[in-house]
This record gives structure tokens, C-alpha cells and sequence, in this order.
């Protein structure tokens, strides 16, 4: 299998909701998106919002009731400290939930979390450990 990830796919109660959040963040929505899902380019990823019924559905899975932590978190990284409580506010004006401030991490930068109407967390983050390239994607070392 060659490394690559090229969708991210977000089951969510209402696509309709979960596409104007996202759009409200800057994202702009594909032209494949339809009223089932929506499709937002995102610095060579996708990512999609569907219908969490018809995300089980179709990988064949049991749409459980959703935990209160998933195990999973997003992250969006930005280039300077000052932008992490910058973008923690425009997701909380979006509709949005700050779940933890911007803080300075153990690690060294400023990190703070977010969660879509959806519950999905994101992480905001200036890591100065991963650079961001001109096109604003993370250079490991």
C-alpha cells in the first residue's frame, strides 16, 4: 500500500449543518457535493461530511450511539502562535464548541481544541517543531 490518505470522511446528523459550519471556517464545497455529501478540498486531502446512518451503512457497521470521545481528533496547524485563539474563536462564531483553550503545550508550541456540531474534535496548533510549507501543509523533520 503506498502512504496516502485522500478522503477524511465525517458521518454527521445533518449534512446540510455540518456544510455551512465548515463552509463558515473557509472551506468551499466541490461541485460533486450534493444534498447527501459534501465535499471540501483541503490542502491535498479531502474531506467529506455524509450521513452518519449512511457512513455505517454503506462500511457496513452498526451506527452505535456516538461516545463522548472518539479516539480521534483533526488537526489544523497554523504558522504563528497569535492565529491558534484566532481560529479557536472563528470555529466558535461558526457554531462550533471550544473544548480547550489555546494553551502553551508540553511539547513547546500553542495548542488549543475545538469540536464541530457534530462532536468531531480538531486540534489548532503552531508547532514549531513542524513547519508549515508556502502551501500550508506540515514538513516533518
Amino acid at each position: 500500500m503506498e502512504p496516502r490518505l485522500s478522503l477524511l470522511t465525517l458521518g454527521v446528523a445533518d449534512v446540510a449543518r455540518a456544510r455551512a459550519f465548515y463552509e463558515k471556517l473557509g472551506f468551499v464545497a466541490s461541485s460533486a457535493s450534493t444534498d447527501e455529501v459534501a465535499f471540501f478540498p483541503a490542502g491535498g486531502v479531502v474531506l467529506a461530511v455524509f450521513g452518519r446512518a449512511a457512513l455505517a451503512k454503506d462500511a457496513g457497521v452498526s451506527d452505535a450511539q456516538k461516545a463522548a470521545f472518539s479516539g480521534v481528533a483533526l488537526a489544523h496547524n497554523v504558522r504563528t502562535e497569535e492565529e491558534v485563539p484566532a481560529v479557536l474563536a472563528a470555529a466558535e462564531a461558526a457554531g462550533g464548541t471550544i473544548v480547550k483553550p489555546a494553551e502553551r503545550a508540553f511539547w513547546g508550541g500553542v495548542s488549543g481544541y475545538f469540536s464541530d456540531p457534530d462532536g468531531h474534535l480538531w486540534e489548532v496548533a503552531c508547532n514549531p517543531f513542524f513547519p508549515l510549507d508556502a502551501e500550508g501543509r506540515v514538513t516533518l523533520p
